[in-house]
């Protein structure tokens, strides 16, 4: 069983950005969009360690994120935290995309 680092790593990314969000700015909403997307991803990611083919909860975090900060990027211009997001959401959404068409493996 190989353990899904890329998308536990992403879900880390997530959930950091909410609580810096917080830190620095004292923005609940980021702190709980953070934790709330950071969660999904983190759940999404435990269950493609479990499944490799269990891709649906990481597929819509990052779908999500990719949409909100996407948008969020494309009104402010700012890189961050919103472009970084939506990049890395991206970049999630591509691998999910590429594992949906992988054969298994055999055991």
């Amino acid at each position: 069983m190989a353990v899904d680092w890329v998308g536990f790593g992403y879900a880390a990314l997530v959930a950091s950005g909410g609580v810096i969000g917080y830190i620095k700015a004292g923005s609940v909403p980021s702190l709980a969009a953070g934790l709330l997307f950071g969660s999904a991803a983190g759940l999404g990611a435990y269950q493609i360690t479990q499944d490799p083919k269990n891709i649906w909860m990481s597929l819509i975090a990052s779908g999500a994120l990719t949409g909100i900060m996407g948008m969020r990027f494309y009104n402010s211009g700012k890189f961050m935290p919103a472009g970084l997001v939506a990049g890395a959401s991206l970049l999630m959404l591509g691998r999910l995309g590429l594992k949906m068409f992988e054969k298994p493996h055999k055991s």
